[in-house]
């Protein structure tokens, strides 16, 4: 019978874990190699290596590479996206896979769908810029400092109202920003240059979350598959399959097309046949055009 060493070793997912030394390896490279060669590439690979990153601090959240949830934050403690404390993210997006709120403007804190009344006590130019943000342009443009904004600002009235988990988030995210902040200052990338791979990398990330949910009258109905599987799949670790990852929250990303294939038709009927072929038809139909409105369309009814 194996001792409890061995255990700790078989729990391990190995290809995770993997992958994110790549990853961290990878991040390296790019600020201390490919910086002082071609500053461009450097911040493309940067870019890249952060939106993997992102995909893994995902993974961690949901309980991967091992067990131990101390053990996972630990391994992602160094925020190389500089703007989302670890525990927050944590927090936010386990609340996010309460499927039965999906979509809702007060719930779900992910939600990109806003309470028409609200709405229409907006000011038209901010109407204007939510409407471009309702693009898959506008949210790569504007869609990062948007979400950061409306993320502060929210997190900043719960501080002063005294929550302290949240104020204990944020000084844990700073250490980890300084950590990182200090090895592109010792790195030929000007610390400049790291902000606008940041960006990038959530303008990236942008395009996965961009219509991954949608309103619907059945929660079953509200979640997305994008059928791709080429590099921007890899990046996102296979969360365009995103109502089997929702369906299945604890299985690990390399799993999930496996469980796509075998179960294609089950999970289409599930979802309404909520479906896209692949990347580059989003990209097509929705690059200048919105989805769907900024104001929740069934809001009223519920």
């Amino acid at each position: 019978m194996p001792g409890p060493g061995a255990r700790a070793l078989t729990d391990v997912e190995w290809p995770t874990l993997g992958l994110l030394a790549a990853c961290y390896a990878g991040w390296g490279m790019a600020l201390f190699w490919l910086a002082g060669l071609w500053l461009p590439a450097g911040v493309a690979v940067a870019a890249i290596g952060i939106t993997l990153h992102s995909s893994l601090v995902h993974e961690m959240i949901h309980g991967h590479p091992t067990r131990n949830d101390r053990l996972n934050e630990a391994l992602g403690f160094f925020s190389l996206g500089l703007c989302v404390p670890y525990r927050r993210f944590m927090e936010l997006h386990l609340a996010h896979h309460r499927d039965s709120l999906l979509t809702d403007p007060y719930d779900d804190p992910e939600s990109n769908y806003l309470d028409p009344e609200v709405w229409a006590r907006l000011p038209g130019w901010f109407r204007a810029v939510l409407r471009f943000n309702n693009t898959l342009l506008g949210r790569m443009i504007v869609g990062p400092v948007l979400g950061q904004v409306v993320f502060m600002r929210g997190d900043w009235a719960a501080i002063r109202a005294g929550d302290e988990g949240i104020a204990r988030a944020w000084v844990l995210h700073g250490l980890g920003v300084a950590a990182v902040l200090a090895l592109v200052a010792v790195s030929p990338m000007p610390v400049w240059a790291y902000l606008v791979s940041a960006y990038l990398a959530y303008a990236i990330l942008k395009i996965r979350t961009f219509l991954e949910h949608r309103a619907h009258e059945r929660a079953s109905g509200r979640t997305v598959v994008v059928e791709d599987g080429g590099p921007l799949a890899f990046l996102f670790l296979n969360n365009n399959l995103h109502v089997v990852h929702h369906m299945h929250p604890k299985v690990a990303w390399y799993r999930l097309p496996a469980m796509w294939r075998q179960n294609r038709d089950t999970y289409l009927r599930r979802n309404g046949g909520y479906y896209y072929r692949s990347y580059a038809e989003i990209f097509a139909r929705h690059l200048l055009r919105a989805k769907d409105p900024v104001a929740h369309p069934l809001w009223r009814r519920k």
